[in-house]
């Protein structure tokens, strides 16, 4: 059996100014900095590149977002996803907490899958489980799944019929330590991908 790859590091908070995710004042409330401090020192599996992204700024006082893309060893990308760190300090009623995380990505699948009608159960369950599995604290999880079938004619370059499933999820995180939370993101869309669990090898059949 080999080893699992090697991990590779997430990128540092963004040093932009007008981010308020990457503000370093003292007005910056101590759980936030906990929170992207534990996001920012995770390492991934080396298939996902993940970088800092310049978060939205009108759903909370606070956030932080990063993007995640899963891509084959010929650099085909596979998946991508979005990570969206959200922090009220005053709480929200509808997010039973003060901090939040808000997901999305979106994978092209096997056209041999779009036929399955469990395929967006599937997918919602590629997300809750990962969240178990990784032990993180979390509750009020939320989110949609939507499966779209698109069909090429004519002189379109490409598979004929392609399925791209994309999901919509938030949740609530019961403390700053996001490790869990973002090693589940990461799980989710490399499910999504069609990659093996973490630290195992597919063997090829012997020729």
């Amino acid at each position: 059996m080999t080893p699992p790859h090697s991990l590779r590091q997430v990128s540092d908070v963004d040093d932009d100014p007008d981010s308020a995710a990457a503000s370093d004042t003292a007005d910056t409330p101590e759980l936030f900095r906990r929170a992207v401090a534990s996001l920012t020192s995770t390492s991934v599996r080396r298939e996902v590149r993940v970088e800092p992204l310049r978060p939205p700024q009108r759903l909370a006082p606070w956030t932080y977002a990063i993007s995640a893309d899963v891509r084959a060893a010929d650099g085909d990308e596979l998946a991508t996803g979005r990570l969206v760190l959200l922090h009220d300090p005053d709480g929200v009623e509808a997010w039973d907490g003060v901090l939040r995380l808000v997901a999305f990505a979106s994978a092209e699948l096997d056209p041999q899958m779009g036929v399955d009608p469990m395929l967006p159960a599937v997918g919602w369950s590629w997300l809750v489980d990962a969240l178990d599995e990784r032990a993180a604290a979390y509750r009020a999880a939320g989110g949609t799944v939507t499966q779209t079938t698109s069909t090429r004619f004519g002189d379109l370059a490409g598979p004929r019929t392609t399925i791209e499933l994309e999901l919509r999820a938030s949740w609530t995180a019961d403390d700053a330590e996001m490790a869990p939370h973002l090693h589940a993101f990461v799980d989710m869309i490399c499910a999504a991908a069609g990659l093996p669990p973490e630290g195992v090898t597919v063997l090829s059949p012997s020729t």
